[in-house]
This record gives structure tokens, C-alpha cells and sequence, in this order.
């Protein structure tokens, strides 16, 4: 009753099922690694003091950011020079804009330093002339998946969609800093923006998203096996129907109108035949 198991269509099966199943449980297992490495880097973040409150170091003894250097307290000394809005930002669940001004050090290169918060429709107050010398907490550059960024284009001038080397690269003359800071305490009129953890050092969406997709695929795996199992026990009861001379039912024929008019028109002819029969008794 077994032996269309061994056929050449059941082998091709067969070998789907070997090779589903280890990959499906691969990569289960892969997501709920990546996991666990979150929830590792998570707890390891809880355990250290507060980058914040470190001692501020020159700005390049903390470069390149990382997860280790971000949030650290930064120095800078230079001179201010442009500055920008960055609309579309929250703070307290208000909307507003922060104030970007970059501040040209003696190595000729620029440093964005975010100066404050502005609520929506107020006017960014000008930097502070001179030579100045600002201290705050280190932060990355900002990217597409960043909260907040604006990507689409089509702000108007003097406003910045993203905080990065890469967006301010073509609206100065000048090299820029592949990172920024944002003041402990905002300049008058300004609200100080608190700095962020960097990102992938938090149980985000994106820990429970591996997570999710562990339990998916250790479901795939059950649901290949239960499909080879089921497709396995079908057959094997169609060919145990068979070998009893049991054959699978075929839709009933459905008598033709020829055959069903010529039986009409026999019985008709023979009453006809029986009536003239009939007729030609005499009676006395």
C-alpha cells in the first residue's frame, strides 16, 4: 500500500521535506539569536553609568561615534558660522524645529551643534559672534530610519530635512563633521534637545520583530511536515480503496433527449398500435 513512497514524484517529496525543514529551523534559530544579542546589548547599556554623565573630553578622542561614544559630553572650540531649522521635530509632544548652527573649528573643519528646540512659527535667535567654545552630548549621524528626519526634499532654503555630513555636504564650502552635538543647556529662547540612544542598544520594534519572525519559522517547519504527512496518508487510503475494487464515484450521465424522445415516441406508437387493434373488433 506503501510503495508509491518510492516512486520518482515522492522522491522529489521527499527531498523537499529534507531540505525545508533544516532551513526553517536555521533560520529560526538565527532570528532568535539576533534576539537574544539585543536583549544581551540592552541589559549590557543598563548596566553602565550614564554616558551623560562622564567627563567631556575633546571632541576627537570620541570619533568615530559609536555605541560606546555616543551620548558622551564633547568639546569644541571654534567660531559660528551657517545656520539651519530643522523642522518637524518633538519635544515634549510639541512640534517645532531644531536650531542647527555649525561651528567652524581651527582644523578647518565644521561641527553641527544643535542649539536648541523652537516651537512651530518662532524665529532661531542668531548665534553668538566670536570665538566660543560649546560642550554636549556626542550623537551620530542621523539617517533615513532616524524619527523625525525629512527625506522627500522640496524644503524650503535655510532648513535641513536630516542631521548628517551627507545632507550639509552640498550646502557648504566646507569639510564637516560625521557627527553632532547637542547643548546641555539651549542658548536664550531655546529648549535643550535631550541626546538619544544610539541605535540597536535598546529593546526596539526591531528585537521583537526577530522574535516574531522566530516563531514563524519554527511554524513553517511544522506546517511542511504536517503537509508531507497528510498528502502521504491520502494516498496511501485511495490506494488501499483501490486494492478492494473500491473505485472513486464519477459524476452520473444524464440521459440524452434522443434516447428519452425515442423512448416517448415507441410508447406512443405501441398505444397507437393497441387503439387500432382495438378498433377493428366487431362487436356483436
Amino acid at each position: 500500500m506503501y510503495r508509491f513512497l518510492l516512486t520518482p514524484r515522492w522522491w522529489g517529496i521527499h527531498l523537499f521535506v529534507v531540505l525545508a525543514i533544516p532551513f526553517c529551523v536555521f533560520m529560526g534559530s538565527w532570528q532568535l539569536g539576533r534576539f537574544e544579542d539585543r536583549v544581551e546589548t540592552h541589559q549590557a547599556a543598563e548596566e553602565k553609568p550614564d554616558p551623560g554623565t562622564r567627563a567631556a573630553v575633546p571632541l576627537e578622542e570620541l570619533l568615530p561615534v559609536d555605541k560606546e561614544t555616543s551620548g558622551r559630553p564633547a568639546t569644541a572650540t571654534g567660531r559660528y558660522a551657517e545656520q539651519f531649522v530643522v523642522p518637524g521635530r518633538e519635544l515634549d509632544g510639541k512640534r517645532g524645529s531644531y536650531v542647527l548652527t555649525l561651528l567652524r573649528t581651527d582644523d578647518g573643519k565644521a561641527l553641527p551643534v544643535v542649539r536648541g528646540w523652537l516651537s512651530a512659527g518662532e524665529r532661531a535667535a542668531a548665534a553668538p559672534p566670536g570665538e566660543v567654545t560649546v560642550t554636549g552630548a556626542l550623537q551620530a549621524s542621523e539617517n533615513s530610519g532616524t524619527d523625525g528626519v525629512h527625506t522627500g526634499g522640496g524644503l524650503p532654503e535655510g532648513q535641513l530635512g536630516m542631521i548628517s555630513a551627507a545632507s550639509l555636504v552640498n550646502l557648504v564650502p566646507y569639510d564637516v563633521y560625521d557627527a553632532w552635538i547637542t547643548l546641555a543647556e539651549g542658548d536664550p529662547g531655546l529648549l535643550p534637545v535631550p541626546a538619544v540612544a544610539p541605535q540597536g542598544s535598546g529593546l526596539d520594534l526591531k528585537a521583537f520583530q526577530n522574535l516574531g519572525y522566530t516563531g514563524e519559522w519554527f511554524v513553517f517547519a511544522g506546517f511542511v511536515l504536517f503537509m508531507w504527512f497528510r498528502l502521504m496518508r491520502r494516498e496511501a487510503e485511495a490506494a488501499r480503496d483501490l486494492a478492494l475494487g473500491i473505485l472513486p464515484e464519477g459524476p452520473a450521465v444524464p440521459e440524452t433527449p434522443e434516447s428519452g424522445d425515442g423512448q416517448a415516441a415507441g410508447v406512443t406508437a405501441c398505444a397507437g398500435a393497441g387503439d387500432t387493434a382495438g378498433s377493428g373488433v366487431r362487436r356483436d
